[in-house]
């Protein structure tokens, strides 16, 4: 192997107002040497699939204080987030040469990655495609669990509400419920995916919260005793609504708010004394405080992917110069599933 190879990057341009666009990041080819730096801890990975996530537009904008949870993004440098990679050669003893790893790499071809602490090695297993440690086993995966089992603690029969249904981590929490012998309704945008939660999913129902002209009487329609939890995905009138119809003691896990990502002034909310009156626990979450609970989590996801009672779906574009299109479409609502992004089939 050349010891320096082309590294066909996808760089950031600018800060971005709005919605962002393809023109906000460009394709480079630069060059990287595929031997570790003297002395270096770090990993170099052929990287193989991209993550594209939501919370990747809050990186796009300057802040004093930042709202996202991860830094800014930085113009003329690499767009980095979560993906799946092979190890080429290691200087931490964690990992080794031919390992897979998933975790937080860059969006090129190559990718020098110092800090291993946010990496996961992969014990393959027969029949799980190796893209799926980018939703299901992964970040988008661990999500769902948490917010569902940890801070929603759902009992059967309990009524759930999952908002942004058809995405990386609402497709789970709907499925995980129903596991758990629950009712459960979700919304997205569109007949594809209101169809694809009722029949490949199994959701209860599910409706396009765009031909609804009142969330309020919409939510009544399906859950005319109330909403015992509510997975927080959008935020704003959705958010409101929600609030209004809760049920005694319910539980909100508020896993972020898509609907807000590209207002360069958030939208109130107007319905909070629901959470008094009805005393209501709504809990904010990041999934970077629960990695602790990934080897619980795997234990049990992985029976249920081998034995189908999980499905996954994913929406897959080939190729680095897909990524940019592929990112602006999660906030066009563009994608039906989890968003990856092919760089590699090894």
């Amino acid at each position: 192997m050349a010891s320096k190879m082309s590294n066909k990057q996808v760089i950031f341009k600018n800060y971005v107002t709005g919605f962002p666009k393809e023109s906000d990041m460009e394709l480079r080819t630069s060059t990287i040497s595929l031997k570790l730096p003297q002395g270096s801890t770090g990993v170099l990975v052929k990287n193989l699939y991209l993550s594209c996530d939501p919370y990747m537009r809050g990186r796009m904008t300057k802040r004093e204080f930042t709202a996202s949870y991860f830094d800014i993004f930085h113009p003329g440098s690499p767009i980095t987030g979560y993906g799946v990679a092979k190890v080429l050669e290691s200087g931490d003893p964690k990992f080794e040469q031919g390992d897979f790893v998933w975790g937080h790499t860059g969006w090129e071809e190559y990718s020098l990655i110092t800090a291993t602490q946010s990496l996961f090695k992969i014990h393959q297993h027969p029949n799980i495609p190796l893209s799926y440690y980018t939703g299901i086993l992964g970040m988008p995966g661990i999500t769902a669990f948490v917010g569902l089992y940890e801070i929603c603690s759902p009992k059967k029969g309990e009524t759930v509400y999952v908002s942004a249904a058809s995405g990386a981590v609402g497709q789970l929490v709907g499925q995980f419920a129903k596991l758990m012998g629950c009712y459960v309704v979700g919304s997205a945008g569109s007949k594809e995916k209101v169809d694809l939660l009722k029949n490949t999913l199994g959701f209860d129902e599910a409706f396009n919260y765009k031909e609804e002209s009142n969330l309020d009487v919409a939510l009544k329609r399906y859950f005319p005793e109330g909403i015992d939890i509510y997975f927080e995905n959008v935020g704003g009138k959705m958010l409101d609504a929600v609030l209004l119809n809760m049920r005694s003691h319910g539980r909100i896990a508020v896993c972020g708010m898509i609907s807000q990502y590209n207002l360069e002034k958030s939208e109130g909310v107007h319905n909070l004394m629901s959470l008094v009156t009805k005393e209501v626990r709504m809990q904010g979450f990041t999934v970077f405080s629960y990695y602790h609970l990934y080897g619980k989590f795997l234990e049990m996801v992985i029976p249920h992917i081998k034995e189908g009672k999980v499905t996954y779906v994913e929406d897959v574009v080939e190729g680095l110069e897909s990524a940019p299109s592929a990112l602006v479409g999660l906030f066009a609502g563009r994608n039906v599933g989890k968003q990856v992004v092919v760089v590699s089939e090894e």
